[in-house]
C-alpha cells in the first residue's frame, strides 16, 4: 500500500547582508600592494630562481574568470591591510551570542516574519554551513536558544550544497511528523576562510546568512509558499576543492599559515567535473518526478561561477542562462558557498505564478550536489 505525505512549503525566506563591501577594484588596489610587497622582501630569492615573484590581479582578470564585480564582508579593514589580508574579527565571551549565531538570528527572524511564525513556533533548527565558528556546542543550538525555538538543533557540513542537504532533512523530518516547523540557516562567513593572498582565487568569496522556513501546508499561513516537489542529493569524493583546517592541526605540528589550512581549488578541473555532473543530477531528478527541464520556469543555481552556470543551463534547456531562466546574483554577492542558489531564491521569485516550478540546486566540495524542486501555491 502506497503512503501518502502532506505537502511540505517553504513558507519563508530570510537573508542578513552584512554591511561593508569590496569592489574588485578595492580588492585588486590591496593585493597588488601586497604583491609588491612580498616581491621586495624576498627580492634575492626571486632573483636566485629559489622563489617565483607574486603576480598582480586585474578587474578584468575576475570580471572574466567569474563574473564576480564586487562582494559583502563583515569586515572590510583586515581583509584590504595588505600586512594583514584577512578579516579582524572582536573575541567574544562564552556568555556572549557568537558572531555565527548573530548573523543568523538575524536571517531566521526575517524568515520568521515572512510566514507569520515566531521563534516559539519552531521545533529544529538545522545550521548548515561550509565552515562553522566552532566545534561545540553546535551553533544550531545556540540558534535555537536564541530564538526561543523548542524541540532539537544540529550543525551540519556539506560545503557548498550544505542548504540543499539541509532542506532535505527538514523535508523529510515535517513530511514524517517528526518535526512540525524547521528553520534552516546557512551562516556563511566564507571571509574567514578565504585565502586572500592568493591570485587565483582571493575574489571568490563573501559573506552572507540565509533563513528558510519549511513546514506543513495545512499549517502554513505565509502569503508566500512554495511546496517542495522533492529533493534528491549525490556524492561523490574529490579533493579538487579542499580545506584541511582542523582540530588536528596543533597535534600535527602544523604551521598556521599553511596554504592547505585555507580554501584552495583546481578550478579548471572542477569546471569540468561538475558542470556535466550537475547538469545529469537535475536532469535525472526531474524525469523521477515526471517532470522535464523544458517546463522549469526557474532554476536557482549555486553562484560560484558565470559561466559554469551557463553550461549547466545549456546542457539542460539548450540555450543561455538568460537573467530569467537563471537569475545571477554572484556579480553583486560572489560566492557565497551554500547560500547562494538560496539568496537566488530569496530575491528571484516573487514573479512566477502560482502553479509554475522550479529548481534549487547547489553543487560542491565533495563532489557534493543537492536539488530541490519547488512549486509555487
Amino acid at each position: 500500500m502506497q503512503t501518502s505525505f502532506p505537502a511540505v512549503v517553504i513558507s519563508g525566506t530570510g537573508l542578513y547582508r552584512p554591511p561593508h563591501v569590496i569592489t574588485n577594484a578595492e580588492l585588486v588596489e590591496a593585493f597588488n600592494r601586497y604583491a609588491d610587497l612580498q616581491n621586495a622582501e624576498h627580492a634575492q630569492a626571486i632573483a636566485a630562481g629559489e622563489r617565483t615573484a607574486l603576480t598582480h590581479s586585474s578587474v578584468e582578470f575576475i570580471e572574466k574568470a567569474s563574473g564576480i564585480k564586487q562582494r559583502y564582508v563583515i569586515d572590510k579593514d583586515g581583509v584590504l591591510d595588505p600586512a594583514r589580508m584577512y578579516p579582524r574579527f572582536t573575541p567574544r565571551g562564552d556568555d556572549e551570542l557568537s558572531l555565527m549565531a548573530e548573523i543568523a538570528v538575524d536571517a531566521a527572524k526575517q524568515a520568521l516574519s515572512a510566514a507569520g511564525k515566531t521563534g516559539a513556533d519552531i521545533d529544529a533548527v538545522l545550521c548548515s554551513s561550509a565552515n562553522m565558528q566552532r566545534a561545540y556546542p553546535a551553533m544550531a543550538v545556540e540558534i535555537q536558544q536564541a530564538l526561543g525555538a523548542g524541540g532539537y538543533g544540529f550543525d551540519m557540513n556539506v560545503a557548498c550544497s550544505s542548504a540543499t542537504f539541509a532542506v532535505e532533512q527538514a523535508f523529510n523530518a515535517v513530511r514524517s511528523g517528526a518535526s512540525k516547523c524547521v528553520l534552516v540557516v546557512n551562516p556563511e562567513i566564507t571571509s574567514a576562510h578565504l585565502e586572500w593572498r592568493d591570485r587565483d582565487c582571493h575574489f571568490i568569496f563573501g559573506d552572507v546568512c540565509t533563513a528558510l522556513i519549511i513546514e506543513r501546508a495545512e499549517d502554513a499561513t505565509g502569503a508566500d509558499q512554495w511546496e517542495i516537489l522533492g529533493t534528491q542529493l549525490a556524492t561523490q569524493f574529490s579533493s579538487n576543492i579542499r580545506n584541511n583546517f582542523g582540530f588536528m592541526n596543533r597535534a600535527e605540528d602544523r604551521d598556521p599559515s599553511d596554504r592547505d589550512l585555507t580554501f584552495y581549488q583546481e578550478g579548471r578541473k572542477v569546471f569540468k567535473e561538475v558542470v556535466p555532473m550537475a547538469a545529469a543530477h537535475i536532469e535525472a531528478h526531474l524525469a523521477k518526478l515526471g517532470l522535464e527541464p523544458t517546463q522549469m520556469r526557474r532554476f536557482w543555481l549555486h553562484q560560484a561561477n558565470l559561466g559554469m552556470n551557463q553550461l549547466v543551463i545549456k546542457k539542460l534547456v539548450g540555450g543561455e542562462a538568460g537573467s530569467d531562466i537563471a537569475p545571477l546574483i554572484l556579480n553583486e554577492y560572489a560566492n557565497t558557498a551554500s547560500a547562494g542558489s538560496i539568496i537566488a531564491f530569496h530575491h528571484h521569485r516573487a514573479d512566477l505564478n502560482p502553479g509554475e516550478a522550479g529548481v534549487i540546486c547547489s553543487f560542491g566540495a565533495g563532489y557534493s550536489i543537492g536539488s530541490v524542486v519547488v512549486k509555487k501555491r
